[in-house]
């Protein structure tokens, strides 16, 4: 078995993305919160509540985690849209995850936040020019400035990432998935 911290394998970066890699990963990131409601649907709070892995998060963290993390993402890349080469201020996300909101709430909590952050992503997204891609942040846990085009590229993959996260435990516990689209 592959190792089920990276069920799609370790993001790699190539330092750029051709007009089409960028369109294709801007759709992955606008299509998120269909693909997560998909991979969530009609699972009961103990499934909710489920690691994902031995010593992993629930499924429930992992959809906080990914409203946590993509709010975090969409302002970062605003500001590297705004400002000249800003510093983002880190977060521990794994003490995020801890928190009671991130342990306990409702799903559905998320899951609206995603559908109206991701909405407005993509539109931004779609909306730059080329050399817009290009600006950059400084993140004090890199040593190199990062661009929007690094940020896209990473949130691409980070949808992939966790929603697989999410149908492997599916798919290992028998619980029944159906792809959307299927």
């Amino acid at each position: 078995m592959s190792d089920p911290r990276y069920p799609i394998g370790e993001f790699a970066w190539a330092g750029t993305l051709t007009v089409q890699e960028r369109r294709e990963k801007i759709e992955v990131i606008a299509a998120l919160p269909a693909k997560l409601r998909a991979a969530v649907a009609g699972l009961s709070d103990a499934q909710l509540d489920t690691p994902y892995r031995e010593g992993g998060w629930t499924v429930r963290q992992v959809v906080h985690h990914l409203a946590d993390s993509h709010m975090n993402a969409y302002v970062r890349m605003r500001l590297a849209l705004t400002e000249d080469v800003p510093q983002v201020k880190p977060y521990d996300e794994a003490k995020w995850a801890e928190l009671a909101d991130a342990r306990t709430a409702p799903i559905a909590i998320s899951l609206t936040l995603l559908d109206g952050l991701h909405s407005r992503w993509a539109m931004l997204l779609k909306s730059l020019e080329e050399k817009d891609f290009g600006r950059t942040f400084t993140h004090p846990e890199h040593k190199n400035a990062l661009s929007v085009d690094w940020l896209v590229a990473i949130y691409a993959w980070h949808c992939l990432h966790h929603v697989a996260h999410i149908t492997a435990l599916r798919e290992r516990m028998g619980w029944l998935y159906v792809e959307q689209g299927r």
